[in-house]
């Protein structure tokens, strides 16, 4: 019997091409949005998972009160935090720690050098709490040797090739490190991205380094514990607490924990080493995916019953030769397992070969997608859930015919649950014009973000850094090579200015408290300020715009210019320009305010700016380049660069480069959003076009009539049209309020954002109004053009 209802399936379908075709390409486009973004939700609520008894492994997190306006929140402890609390602690079995190196190493195997910038130094219970795949060697003798590496599989075959690894010395500063194993490459959903590994022993060889790092008040170290199943976590964060404060007496630290399972969506740290997710956006894109099989599905449901006329005869002749409701039921589901399984099948072959689109658009690593079973969980249940939702109202509407009134001429079409499929089309229209709303203010914002003035010019200007290697612990020696490093620039053709910052003005980062002072200050009033130094020459690149006073001259060595929100922030008293101000050390008074700049991205409201001009602390150069000679400036930087630093090699960014690069993860969110909405539009108007065909083929005999009597084709396409023109405004008016809230709840991660206008709203309705217009116009002039004489010919 089974056999029977997919032999008799696979004819209808296969006696329909038109119909079957189009049900192919929706289903197949709905399927392969909606598993890919299941995929990119799934890899991100997984993240950490794999590890063995990883409900159990916590971090340590740091709390520090630095004032009563100022609180961090850091991810890092000290060293012997750890240690003290697993020998007093009996809830905790296990302690790990890892350091990351800061800014990266640099790595030089037969005088190669690579910098490498994902490198982190481990202790000797890493390898034991967290789960590695070994390629090459094992820890062993990496925890038994300080001067030991461990390289990931990509990473080694970047130095060695296809050659064995083990054994290989790589020499990193003045120091040989041996390669002791290789593992595979980290998963995408794990937080420890991590390509070179190093032993915790190798930065603590020295007394000198070792007497530093066993220091309370240095917080270096990211501590995992593993604890006992049940343990209280808010208890132990207290006693974590207690021993800090205990060895270190001036202290204001405090402790808590956070799962190793939390750790991708914690959004609350002053900085971070690892990888972190936005919890929002996995749920919104979790909705769409359930939203576009939704749409997918409605656009099968109505071509279905578009073609129910063509079918009426057929269900009632099975019905008279003895086929009972449940044996036509079974036909119909058949078929929709059938259409389902052939989309399933074309969307396995799109989704494997779009994979690398994908990853570049999501930043993701899915390499081998087939071979996971994750995608195989999710395409079985798309399986089903889609010949469930496909076949089952079909299924039942076309097996409820009566054989006697189809014979006797009845239309079987105008049956009461008309309503149901208009319900239908009137959801996806609704779910497209939220999506069209979504692209549109998404691009307006990211339109805003990158238009916006920002405060200061970065036109033609990169920025590089002499690292603290080629630094001296004498002020007198840096000032001394800073100026030469100058001097050499200055006497390039290709580069027009020159001046130089304690760092990018990009990467300014808030939060130095403590140290400053002002007339009229309560001495318990220590608000954050974010610090940067700057030269004479700054403002004449940069073009900061002064509210009041001037900028830096060579006798303002001493003295401070504030933005507008540090002078607010704090107070100040007016007249601001020669107002008393000490910075930490030094005694001056303010000369200048600046106008607000965005020195952080626009998801963050401007702080408390105060700029000096000390400089020994000036180290990061600004190069403005000649118009079309950038090539040759940072041709002539690179030259310079290597005569001044021989450990590592020269790096650079463009300010505009860098600033834009604040906004990639929004920018794939509008990439994302963009191609899901196209996708949602194109299956709507198949659904829309399967609903005109269902009109025109009840219509036909009336369409007849009216062509007889002098209808001409566009009161045809009107008479047609009416109907779906209302199920689109009708659609685009319950999209608009949820549109709204859901773009609303987006923006406010925008601390500086757009408004959205009425003129969104109305464009976004006018453009579903126009698609559905135009794909409902292919089947009312089919109509319209037909013959009357074929439609009437029956009465």
């Amino acid at each position: 019997m089974i056999k029977n209802y997919f032999k008799t399936a696979w004819r209808s379908l296969w006696k329909h091409p038109k119909t079957t075709v189009i049900n192919l390409v929706g289903l197949t486009v709905g399927i392969v949005a909606a598993v890919l973004i299941t995929l990119w939700v799934q890899n991100e609520l997984s993240y950490d998972r794999y590890h063995k008894d990883a409900g159990n492994i916590y971090r340590i997190k740091t709390i520090l009160k630095l004032s009563p306006q100022q609180t961090w929140i850091w991810e890092t402890s000290s060293h012997n935090l750890g240690e003290f609390a697993q020998k007093q602690l009996p809830q905790i079995t296990q302690v790990a720690r890892v350091s990351t190196a800061y800014g990266g190493l640099l790595l030089d195997y037969n005088n190669k050098q690579l910098k490498e910038k994902h490198c982190a130094y481990v202790d000797e219970q890493w390898f034991n709490m967290f789960h590695y795949d070994f390629v090459e060697g094992n820890e062993a003798a990496f925890n038994k040797d300080p001067y030991s590496l461990i390289l990931t599989e990509s990473t080694a075959k970047k130095y060695f090739g296809r050659g064995e690894a083990i054994g290989r010395v790589i020499r990193i500063d003045t120091i040989n490190y041996k390669v002791q194993a290789v593992l595979k490459d980290n998963p995408t959903n794990s937080s420890f991205q991590f390509d070179v590994l190093l032993p915790n022993a190798a930065r603590t060889a020295t007394a000198k380094a070792k007497k530093n790092d066993l220091s309370w008040g240095n917080y270096n170290y990211q501590t995992y514990l593993k604890l006992k199943p049940g343990s209280n976590t808010e208890k132990l964060g207290k006693a974590l607490t207690t021993i800090q404060r205990t060895n270190q007496q001036k202290s204001s630290a405090s402790f808590s924990l956070i799962k190793l399972t939390d750790l991708h969506f914690e959004d609350d740290l002053q900085s971070s080493e690892l990888q972190h997710g936005n919890h929002k956006m996995v749920n919104v894109f979790g909705i769409l995916a359930v939203l576009l099989m939704i749409t997918a599905c409605i656009n099968y449901v109505n071509l279905t019953t578009a073609r129910a006329s063509v079918r009426a005869k057929e269900v009632s002749v099975r019905k008279i030769v003895g086929a009972d409701r449940s044996q036509l039921f079974g036909q119909f589901m058949a078929e929709s397992f059938i259409i389902t399984g052939l989309a399933l099948m074309a969307a396995i072959v799109v989704i494997q070969f779009s994979m690398p689109a994908f990853n570049s658009i999501t930043d993701k690593h899915f390499t081998r997608p087939l071979a996971n079973s994750i995608t195989w969980i999710i395409l079985c249940s798309t399986l089903f859930a889609c010949t469930a939702l496909n076949g089952i109202y079909p299924a039942v509407m076309l097996s409820s015919f009566q054989p006697m009134s189809v014979f006797r001429g009845k239309s079987m079409l105008n049956i009461k649950d008309t309503g149901l499929r208009k319900v239908l089309v009137v959801t996806q229209f609704a779910i497209s014009v939220m999506l069209i709303v979504a692209t549109m203010v998404i691009y307006l914002q990211m339109s805003y973000l990158r238009n916006t003035d920002l405060g200061y010019n970065k036109s033609h200007i990169f920025t590089f850094e002499l690292p603290w290697k080629a630094m001296s612990s004498d002020n007198k020696k840096n000032i001394t090579l800073l100026a030469a490093v100058r001097n050499d620039l200055q006497q390039q053709t290709a580069i027009a200015q020159v001046t130089q910052a304690s760092n990018n003005i990009v990467e300014m980062k808030g939060g130095n408290s403590g140290g400053f002072d002002w007339d009229g200050r309560d001495p318990k009033f220590d608000p954050p300020f974010c610090v940067m130094s700057a030269d004479v020459d700054f403002n004449s690149m940069m073009h900061l715009k002064l509210k009041e006073g001037h900028w830096f001259g060579k006798a303002d060595q001493h003295n401070v210019i504030l933005n507008e929100t540090a002078v607010q922030a704090i107070g100040l008293r007016k007249p601001y320009i020669g107002q008393r101000f000490k910075n930490r050390d030094d005694s001056g008074m303010v000369v200048g305010v600046v106008k607000d700049f965005h020195y952080l991205s626009l998801h963050e409201k401007i702080g408390a700016v105060l700029i000096d001009c000390h400089p020994d602390y000036q180290a990061c150069f600004y190069i403005q380049t000649r118009a079309g000679n950038t090539p040759g400036a940072v041709a002539a930087v690179k030259r310079i660069w290597q005569k001044y630093v021989t450990t590592d090699p020269f790096e650079f960014s463009f300010i505009d480069d860098k600033y834009n690069g604040l906004y990639r993860a929004d920018e794939r969110i509008s990439v994302l959003i963009t191609i899901f909405a196209g996708i949602a539009i194109m299956v709507s108007a198949l659904g829309l076009l399967g609903l005109a065909a269902f009109a025109a083929e009840q219509r036909i005999k009336e369409i007849g009539i009216r062509k007889v009597l002098g209808a001409s084709v566009k009161n045809i396409v009107s008479l047609l049209s009416a109907d779906f023109v209302k199920m689109v405004v009708i659609a685009s008016v319950l999209a608009f309020p949820v549109a709204w809230w859901a773009m609303n709840k987006w923006l406010q991660d925008f601390a500086y954002r757009i408004e959205i206008t009425w003129w969104v709203f109305i464009a976004a309705g006018m453009a579903a109004l126009i698609i559905a217009l135009a794909t409902i116009s292919i089947e009312a002039i089919k109509a319209a053009a037909s013959n009357p004489v074929k439609s009437l010919r029956s009465e």
